[in-house]
């Protein structure tokens, strides 16, 4: 659903889209309109993604279950952790990968704002620091 919505509208699960890829991640998206992305994602336990970024969105994840590790900045030094409950904020065009360092799948929401255009985009690596 890449356009404006135009009415009040229930996204169930078996209702979702795929989302953009990035390895090791299951990304099912919910609504894309012009200025804002939102889906649910799945990572498996031990799972570690792809280094990626989002353009020229900004993004808010919420971990719902489970554990998320994202690694970023210069040669992906840095790292935040969140577990359930935690939102983690994303600027844009912050390279970074995500992993699920626990014995569970990790299940989050990610809302996306920005200037439209694609919003995931795969890369090699970090910059080096």
């Amino acid at each position: 659903m890449d356009r404006q919505p135009d009415q009040v509208r229930v996204v169930t699960p078996h209702g979702r889209e795929p989302g953009p890829r990035t390895p090791g991640m299951d990304r099912q998206q919910a609504f894309a309109t012009e200025g804002t992305w939102s889906g649910y994602v799945r990572t498996e336990a031990g799972m570690v993604s792809g280094w990626h970024h989002h353009g020229e969105w900004e993004s808010v994840i919420y971990v719902l279950t489970g554990a998320l590790k994202m690694e970023f900045g210069p040669d992906g030094a840095d790292t935040v952790e969140a577990g359930p409950g935690d939102f983690v904020y994303v600027p844009k065009g912050a390279v970074h990968r995500e992993s699920n360092p626990t014995a569970e799948a990790a299940d989050i929401i990610v809302v996306r704002a920005g200037a439209g255009g694609e919003s995931t985009f795969n890369v090699d690596g970090p910059e080096p620091g």
